[in-house]
């Protein structure tokens, strides 16, 4: 992971899409640093589920596999299902969420991310402008 400043893109309603992270078509992010990788929503998906009020995360020592459910997040208009961007075991999940799940909508990016796992194998993930892309397809919008 590279440690210098990245400038994020922005996607045709404004919402910052961070360079330096992958992404998936379910719109989870992800960034691997020494084969572990930290695993959250982009601030398309929380800001498409309104405000979260709970979340289902996988357990530490459980395996997840790259792109199936591991998890829930549920908003107060609507339930989605959390999938994982790679296969592996996970190490830890933010905890802090349990108290405060709207950090998700907050800072989807820093300190709402999910959990952490040690990648195995990473399913097939998209660049910050092939993201920025597909939100904008999502939305309608051609750019």
């Amino acid at each position: 992971m590279s440690r210098t400043p990245q400038q994020p893109l922005k996607d045709t309603q404004t919402t910052a899409v961070p360079r330096h992270l992958r992404y998936t078509w379910d719109h989870e992010w992800l960034v691997v640093d020494e084969g572990n990788a930290t695993v959250g929503i982009t601030a398309f998906a929380a800001d498409a589920l309104g405000d979260v009020v709970h979340l289902r995360l996988p357990e530490v020592g459980s395996r997840v596999e790259a792109g199936e459910s591991c998890g829930e997040i549920r908003s107060l208009t609507a339930v989605s299902g959390l999938y994982a961007p790679a296969s592996g075991e996970v190490l830890e999940v933010n905890t802090a969420l349990a108290d405060a799940p709207g950090v998700v909508n907050t800072a989807p990016y820093t300190v709402g991310w999910l959990f952490r796992l040690r990648v195995e194998n990473i399913a097939g993930t998209l660049s910050a402008d092939a993201y920025a892309a597909h939100c904008a397809h999502t939305r309608g919008v051609r750019r």
